[in-house]
């Protein structure tokens, strides 16, 4: 079987090292002439972690990345509104914070040793038939066919609509930005901790662990929430003012940014809300953030594009002499979990992220107390933890056979 993936993320590499593992031919296309990573951070939960477990990959991304034992969410004024601990759900259970270009290269580096081909500066722009897919590039030169093609160039993709004609994606009004800075000591450890001024303002630090190239420095991720029409102020408004607004909001972050001399260090992220339903076409298939990304607030995307890939391996598995019958098959186990994920943050984006006075305040009243009920608490545990899909029961790992 030859399979094509467009677009070299999470989602492409991860399912390049299923399949290719499983003895398919496997060609991953990628517009950079240098694949690499966007982004400074991502927070790994136990759902992600136990695909890169049955990927033999949790030893090594565990030693570069940092142990999250709880996230910790108060008001400008210390006031808690979301505190909530791994063990909680299960005993040992964390999450782990990384480095997007640590993952990205333990991904990579799988990927190709697995067998799958990576052919760089090659910009997708067209797919000439979804069930026997013929791929072309920005300069219209022509790959495959393909048996089975994978779009997954992420929530901007600019291939969706071939696949699911009716799909929407608008861009989030709230974007943010991240930098990943080193740990100066040990306070941010074993915490995602964020402050809340109301709804409009926002702003986290992630432990991240090791840098790829940087030696034993123990890394974190600083973000800030920041609408899109806003980013412009932000830039003129010059890089000393942004840094004392930081240290008069929370002190502590402040200190963590100070020796910041460039605003370049500072990378912006945009979010989409993605509907693409039905998400296959023929033999063409959306996965990751180009079938369901969502905005930030539950720190989902790499864990859903990580649990996409196994349960499109699974899926294959079970289904070995019909591809069509695979693909019904995945669609039909993966949608009750994304379903779940792509509801709660719609719902929850304006509670964080809106200029709503009002919401803000209910939040930092009725968030805080709600944690504590043990019906809500347990959801909200199973959320944070990547494995929620109501009504159904809690998704777990399928077993792969190599």
């Amino acid at each position: 079987m030859r399979v094509g993936i467009v677009g070299c993320g999470v989602s492409g590499l991860a399912s390049a090292i299923v399949l290719a593992r499983a003895g398919t031919n496997v060609t991953i296309f990628e517009r950079f002439e240098q694949p690499r990573p966007i982004g400074a951070g991502l927070l790994l939960q136990p759902s992600g972690l136990s695909v890169l477990d049955i990927l033999g990959l949790g030893e090594a991304v565990r030693a570069m990345g940092a142990r999250v034992d709880s996230l910790d969410g108060r008001t400008l004024k210390g006031r808690p509104v979301l505190s909530l601990v791994y063990e909680r759900w299960k005993p040992d259970s964390f999450g782990l914070g990384i480095h997007r270009a640590a993952l990205f290269d333990i991904l990579f580096r799988t990927a190709t040793g697995a067998g799958a081909t990576v052919v760089t500066g090659a910009q997708i722009v067209g797919i000439d038939d979804v069930e026997k897919p013929v791929v072309r590039d920005v300069q219209q030169r022509a790959h495959g066919p393909f048996d089975l093609l994978l779009i997954a160039d992420g929530s901007a993709s600019a291939l969706r609509t071939v696949a699911a004609p009716k799909a929407r994606a608008p861009l989030y009004p709230w974007g943010a930005l991240w930098a990943a800075l080193p740990a100066p000591d040990a306070l941010w450890e074993g915490c995602l901790n964020q402050r809340y001024g109301g709804a409009s303002i926002m702003m986290g630090v992630l432990p991240i662990g090791l840098a790829p190239h940087a030696g034993a420095q123990r890394h974190v991720a600083f973000f800030w929430s920041i609408r899109h029409d806003q980013m412009e102020a932000w830039k003129s408004g010059g890089l000393d003012a942004f840094k004392a607004r930081v240290r008069s909001l929370w002190p502590e972050a402040g200190a963590l940014i100070a020796s910041i001399k460039s605003p370049d260090v500072f990378a912006p992220a945009s979010y989409r809300d993605v509907a693409a339903r039905p998400w296959r076409k023929g033999r063409t298939l959306l996965i990751g953030d180009a079938a369901h990304g969502t905005s930030p607030q539950l720190g989902q995307g790499a864990n859903l594009a990580l649990v996409d890939a196994v349960e499109l391996g699974a899926a294959l598995a079970a289904r070995p002499d019909s591809i069509d019958e695979a693909l019904t098959l995945y669609v039909k186990e993966r949608s009750a979990h994304v379903r779940w994920f792509q509801t709660l943050s719609a719902a929850l984006t304006p509670v964080f992220q809106s200029r709503s006075k009002t919401i803000g305040a209910l939040r930092d009243i009725l968030m805080a107390p709600m944690c504590e009920l043990p019906i809500v608490r347990r959801l909200m545990l199973e959320t944070l933890c990547g494995v929620a899909q109501p009504p159904r029961s809690v998704w777990t790992p399928p077993h792969i056979k190599e």
